[in-house]
Order: C-alpha cells, then structure tokens, then sequence
C-alpha cells in the first residue's frame, strides 16, 4: 500500500495534471475563429429542454395509448 501512496497516485496525479495543460495549452494552435468561446444564445433556450426522453410507447411496445 506504502508503493502506491509514494510512487503510483503521485504519477497519476502528475499524468492527469499534464494531459489537462496540454489540453488547455492546444488552443494556442487552433485557428482565430475557433479559439473563440463558444456563442451563448440569448434566448437562453439550449436544445429541447423540455422533451421526454421516453414515452409509454417506448417503454412497452405491446401498451396501446
């Protein structure tokens, strides 16, 4: 257990820290339009919020609604 706390969680920790700076870091090489942040709508509306991910249709085809 003494290996894993010195030398194993450490090394994961490091390797999540440098995968996510070099993630951040990529933007760097992305071109203008796309380095942007993401447009906010101002409706404010995303999608079909308000849609049933199922139905008694889908849930039970032999239902009859």
């Amino acid at each position: 257990m003494a290996i894993f706390r010195q030398y194993i969680a450490p090394f994961f920790v490091v390797l999540i820290f440098i995968i996510a700076l070099v993630a951040v870091s990529s933007r760097i090489f992305l071109p203008s339009d796309m380095a942007a942040p993401a447009p906010v709508e101002e409706s404010g509306e995303v999608g079909a919020v308000n849609t049933p991910l199922f139905t008694l249709s889908t849930l039970s085809p032999s239902l009859s609604v």
